[in-house]
């Protein structure tokens, strides 16, 4: 069902919104079970990551999380971050995600960041 949802067509929009997508990516910020990622680092890597693939805006949010490590099966929580960003293009943009995705689980030695697409009206 979730895979259907994605996939779902554009929006109809009311002038002067049009069809977009809202992507949310979702990053922990701890390193091996400890807090890792400090504000600092957090605003180093949108300055260096996220804005030059994305320099028309995007929002950042605190946020806590939760999920199952698949190493250990053990339910973990930690403090995260939620990064929004709308685009006109998902697939066109896709590659950007990714490249914003894979520097950060490197970086961090992460083992995943969450990614959600959303079918949205949106207007600037």
């Amino acid at each position: 069902m979730l895979l259907l949802t994605a996939c779902a067509a554009a929006p109809i929009c009311r002038a002067p919104a049009k069809p977009a997508t809202q992507v949310d990516l979702y990053f922990g910020r701890d390193i091996g079970g400890t807090a890792g990622v400090s504000d600092a680092q957090w605003s180093l890597f949108v300055d260096q990551e996220v804005t030059p693939r994305f320099p028309d805006g995007l929002t950042v949010l605190d946020a806590h999380g939760q999920y199952r490590d698949t190493a250990s099966g053990r339910i973990s929580r930690e403090r995260s971050k939620r990064l929004t960003i709308v685009v006109d293009d998902a697939a066109a943009a896709r590659s950007r995600f990714d490249a914003v995705i894979d520097a950060y689980k490197h970086r961090f030695r992460q083992q995943s960041v969450l990614k959600v697409e959303t079918p949205v009206c949106a207007a600037f």
